[in-house]
């Protein structure tokens, strides 16, 4: 089958068929390019999506992302930035490989078609130009003859006539002659003329004309194979990323696998675990009997067991503090405000009667967990740089966390030191390439910022220790130097009421009442400081290490055994004492009390 042979005479339908032939070709390289279009595009909506769910860096949200499940999430969303590159990679191989190749291809395609087509259309010209020189020497050969045919005539005419002189006759003939010899020329033309094109005929159809189509039907069916590849490697790119698609889809499928609930719940008990024990229980209160509560039940007056209902205010030492405290709350942290109207669990005041059992049962019941007293320790105050504010095991978390962080820095800064070293090094050997003492300086800096960091990570991993028990608790000189940190980094204390808080978060009482009792401190400061010291009701251990940083506490190393001067009295404050001179309030979670029943104030259990 042979487009030479079968269509020798359509040549203008075979200019029109290859013509939409390259059409198509063009509308299948827009197809591509919009396709790849698309998968950039879906690439980029899942790589948006998957940064818009990605965790901020340095948030809450980020350490989320320590439990399994979150992991898992996390794990698909880096997987899917994964399947989006897939999308891409699809793109820029259709790009490459389809649709630069095929325009490259349409451009020759459409050259050669032109040289084929100019070429047959030359052949035409030259058939079409031997066509007119036969119809033109066929012409003239006619015209010839029949005027040689005339000429003939003529002398016969002129020959018969006897009027004709012999002349005429004479002149007659031999136009004749010219006439008929002039025929026989244009007959010989008219036959050459014809077989020439005869031979450009027969080569015209049997020749040119076959192999320009032929060479047509080749170019046509080489574009169809090109399309038939084309079309091959269009599938073979998508399937080319189907492993890697499956890894993605593996990884999200193992991710999912990997979630642990009892590992998340683990993390939870770690991320909030307090380290205090769970309250006691409720101690009895016999009303029955006719029992005067002891002095240290109700307020500071100037007898231990005379029943006086005066009240004694003074501002000057020995521990004495001032209770503004509303009872009745959930055992809180150490209180962080300066003023004495903030010192927990002083004595109450006449004016605050005691509460009903079922209000205090009913109040316990219905209160905020220990963890959120510490979090309201001090309204918009600064953070202790020991967190001292945070429960035993959140505050060795904290430690452990800023000592890897000083280890870090001071590492690095170990590095910069030993580079600026062997730079110093090369300068000595090479002067021409520094000089080395405009290192030193640099080297100097580097090592005192060394030093500072070092000790900083002593005076955290001092704290670290103490609070995992390694050391023994730190001296007073050590703690007056915490507090002076705490002192430096806190900001001044509002005299507002709005900015006292008792221990357990609530607000105390308004400041004219404060007011107030400063006015009464002043009055009767001499009378207090005569006061003789309240006896022990009993014995307590430390249970933790607590660090009194504020007016009114103690500080207590676990283990440490004291005596108790007043027990708690449901606001979370037990009163010790360690000797003479040292006594004040501890919360009475960190301490195990063994109160002697035959003490005066001590209450009865049941």
């Amino acid at each position: 089958m042979s487009w030479g042979i079968e269509l020798w005479d359509q040549f203008d339908n075979l200019e029109k068929h290859t013509q939409w032939g390259i059409d198509i070709l063009e509308k299948y390289i827009k197809f591509v390019k919009e396709r790849t279009e698309i998968e950039l595009s879906y690439a980029k909506q899942l790589r948006n999506l998957s940064k818009k769910y990605q965790p901020k860096k340095n948030s809450k949200e980020e350490e989320e992302y320590r439990y399994t499940a979150c992991k898992a999430f996390l794990s698909t969303l880096n997987e899917m930035n994964d399947y989006a590159g897939q999308h891409e990679v699809i793109s820029e191989n259709m790009t490459s490989q389809i649709i630069v190749e095929l325009a490259r291809y349409v451009q020759e395609l459409k050259q050669e078609r032109k040289s084929h087509f100019h070429d047959g259309r030359k052949a035409q010209q030259h058939i079409e130009t031997c066509w007119k020189q036969l119809e033109s020497s066929k012409r003239r050969f006619e015209r010839d003859c029949k005027e040689a045919d005339r000429a003939q005539q003529y002398f016969e005419k002129m020959d018969a006539d006897i009027n004709v002189t012999k002349a005429d006759v004479e002149k007659a003939r031999q136009q004749a002659q010219t006439r008929h010899q002039m025929a026989e020329e244009s007959k010989a033309d008219y036959s050459s003329v014809l077989q020439k094109f005869n031979h450009e005929q027969h080569e015209y159809y049997h020749t040119h004309i076959p192999n320009i189509f032929q060479k047509i039907q080749e170019m046509e069916e080489r574009r169809i194979v090109r399309i038939g590849e084309s079309v091959k490697t269009y599938a073979e790119l998508d399937r080319q990323v189907i492993p890697i698609i499956g890894k993605c889809l593996d990884g999200i499928v193992k991710a999912a696998e990997s979630i642990d609930p009892k590992n998340d719940s683990q993390l939870v008990v770690e991320a909030y675990k307090s380290g205090f024990e769970p309250p006691g229980d409720i101690e009895f209160e016999d009303y029955t009997q006719p029992m005067k509560r002891t002095v240290s039940d109700n307020s500071l007056s100037n007898s231990r067991g005379e029943g006086k209902s005066e009240l004694k205010f003074g501002g000057k030492s020995k521990g004495k503090l001032w209770p503004f405290i509303k009872k009745n709350k959930p055992p809180p942290p150490p209180p962080a405000s300066a003023s004495p109207s903030a010192v927990p669990n002083g004595p109450q005041s006449p004016k605050q009667q005691k509460e009903p059992l079922s209000h205090r049962f009913n109040e316990f019941m219905t209160s905020k967990p220990k963890i959120h007293c510490f979090r309201s320790l001090k309204r918009g105050g600064a953070t202790p740089e020991d967190f001292s504010n945070l429960p035993p095991e959140q505050r060795r978390k904290k430690l452990q966390q800023k000592v890897d962080e000083l280890n870090k820095e001071i590492q690095k800064e170990m590095d910069q030191r030993d580079a600026i070293t062997k730079m110093k090094d090369v300068y000595l050997k090479n002067p021409q390439m520094g000089d080395p003492s405009s290192l030193d300086h640099k080297l100097a800096e580097v090592s005192q910022n060394i030093e500072k960091l070092r000790l900083e990570a002593q005076k955290f991993e001092a704290w670290l220790a103490e609070v995992e028990g390694r050391l023994p608790a730190r001296s007073d000189q050590a703690r007056r130097q915490s507090g002076m940190y705490e002192t430096q980094n806190a900001p001044s204390v509002n005299n507002c009421a709005q900015d006292r808080e008792s221990p357990d978060g609530s607000y105390t009482e308004e400041q004219s009442q404060e007011s107030e009792v400063k006015v009464l401190a002043a009055d009767f400061d001499d009378e207090f400081d005569d006061e003789e010291p309240l006896p022990a009701i009993g014995t307590c251990k430390a249970l933790y290490t607590f660090e009194g940083q504020n007016e009114g506490t103690i500080s207590v190393v676990e283990g440490e055994t004291l005596y108790v001067i007043e027990e708690d009295k449901g606001d979370g404050w037990t009163r010790i004492r360690r000797n003479e001179d040292e006594e004040g309030y501890v919360p009475t979670s960190y301490v195990e009390v063994y109160l002697d029943k035959n003490a005066k104030g001590a209450k009865t259990y049941i």
